[in-house]
């Protein structure tokens, strides 16, 4: 890594070196259960901090595993990181976890890689590809031990399938790669769980916004960010209408 690098293929070799490196924390077998959850977030943490502290000094950082400072809210560029998004799933070593580095400029989120250490891939907002063809039922990847009340009311009303699926990078990304629609999620998130992966969907011609359809802002003093729409851009209109009308 240097200072040459763009900020995609930073945030590219950062979320897959991330990746690696909790791979091995799990294949050490020194750790299990919570334990290892909590060693495989704190290993990866301080190696994104540390990177990003030595590759872009002047930016802003915000991470789920730092305590924060406001002194970001001055910065134009601010990266915003997950180590691990879906801890439990890394733990019971599932596929469905993902490891999250976005960069928000002025409050947007315009460059990001989202690993999926699991599948052996990154996602990344620098090398956008054609989305694959939609299924004909349209699939709403969804919380698999949670499902959000209005992802499930809005299932039944478009005649959708759920899917169960660990992370909100995982969910995210299985739009990008085809393998759904819809990912509507309205049970509160953190900037950190969603501004790679929006940067990537974005990227990849996808819809993303809140689930009034007002855009997706970060790098705010409260974090905090309830619900988030991202989907195929065909079914962007009919989504927030019909969410609209579920919440009337």
């Amino acid at each position: 890594m240097t200072a040459a690098m763009t900020d995609a293929e930073l945030a590219a070799a950062l979320a897959e070196q991330a990746g690696r490196i909790l791979l091995e924390v799990r294949a050490s077998g020194m750790f299990a259960g919570k334990a290892l959850g909590q060693a495989g977030d704190k290993t990866a943490n301080e190696f994104l901090v540390a990177a990003i502290r030595a590759q872009r000094p002047d930016d802003g950082l915000l991470s789920e595993e730092s305590k924060d400072t406001l002194e970001r809210l001055d910065k134009s560029r601010v990266w915003i990181v997950d180590p691990v998004d879906g801890t439990r799933e890394y733990g019971e070593e599932r596929t469905d976890w993902a490891v999250h580095v976005g960069l928000a400029v002025d409050g947007l989120a315009t460059t990001g890689a989202v690993a999926l250490p699991g599948l052996g891939l990154v996602l990344r907002s620098d090398q956008p590809s054609p989305l694959p063809a939609a299924a004909d039922k349209p699939r709403l990847v969804v919380s698999r031990t949670r499902p959000a009340a209005e992802a499930v009311a809005l299932a039944e009303t478009i005649g959708g399938e759920l899917v169960g699926m660990g992370s909100a990078g995982a969910k995210a990304m299985a739009v990008v790669r085809g393998e759904a629609e819809i990912y509507l999620h309205s049970g509160g998130q953190y900037e950190w769980d969603n501004c790679a992966p929006v940067a990537v969907a974005q990227a990849f011609g996808l819809h993303c916004s809140r689930i009034d359809g007002s855009p997706m802002a970060y790098n705010q003093r409260d974090t905090y960010l309830p619900d988030l729409l991202i989907c195929r851009p065909e079914w962007a209109e009919r989504v927030l209408a019909e969410v609209q009308s579920l919440a009337s």
